[in-house]
């Protein structure tokens, strides 16, 4: 897609400023997340470094840190190289996506409230209004399940959501950015929405469980096809 070779005004801003400790280590995730440094791709020091225009200290750090986190492992004679998920794990990370959001959707009809359900439906809103816009789209809908998430008012499903969607960033780019998974996707909200507002749980609960099953299906398809698109070059 097109949009995906547009870099906005405040990315090029942050690549040229010069970083520390723990905003390498951001920046590296938002790399693996945006897919610039993809499955097997080797982290060097030095080449980091230098683009980074830091020190090879905070570099180091931020690996380990990568490492500890499950995205990077250290393999021997290669060095640190981004994990890739085989279809099991990614199997299994989303059977546990559904069932802690779905959780989360269920916990947030009783416990939102009215405010929570205005922002919710604001930055339903703004996706709409975004349609031609994918990284504004991957954003928001990021937005709109965070948001979701504290309105459920439970730390330890929050805990579990963030451990779940670091290993998540290893699978590249939203499937958001698809434009016929966008237009699903906010219908998907839309009937969220009107669950969480009649505070009907087992509502909720299902068009969640729906909605992250339909994304996982979309995902599966942005797999396959860069598979082919590896074979084909190859």
């Amino acid at each position: 897609m097109k949009e995906k070779n547009k870099i906005s005004a405040s990315e090029k801003e942050s690549a040229q400023r010069p970083l520390q400790g723990d905003t390498a280590y951001e920046r590296l995730c938002d790399e693996i997340r945006l897919g610039k440094l993809p499955p097997g791709a080797r982290l060097t020091e030095t080449e980091i470094a230098t683009r980074l225009a830091i020190s090879r200290t905070p570099v180091r750090e931020a690996i380990r840190r990568l490492e500890a986190d499950g995205l990077v492992d250290h393999q021997p004679r290669t060095g640190a190289v981004v994990r890739k998920l085989d279809y099991p794990e990614i199997m299994e990370l989303y059977e546990m996506r559904t069932v802690l959001e779905g959780t989360a959707a269920r916990l947030a009809a009783r416990a939102a409230s009215p405010v929570e359900l205005q922002e919710l439906q604001a930055i339903n809103d703004e996706m709409a209004a975004a349609m031609d816009d994918p990284a504004a789209l991957v954003r928001l809908n990021r937005q709109f399940h965070l948001r979701l998430q504290d309105a459920a008012r439970n730390r330890f499903l929050l805990k579990s959501m963030a451990s779940v969607e670091t290993t998540l960033m290893i699978l590249g780019p939203s499937s958001m950015e698809t434009p016929d998974r966008a237009r699903q996707a906010l219908a998907e909200h839309d009937a969220l929405l009107q669950a969480l507002t009649a505070r009907d749980g087992a509502a909720a609960e299902a068009v969640m469980r729906n909605h992250i099953e339909n994304a996982q299906l979309a995902r599966l398809r942005l797999l396959r096809r860069a598979d082919k698109e590896t074979d084909d070059d190859n």
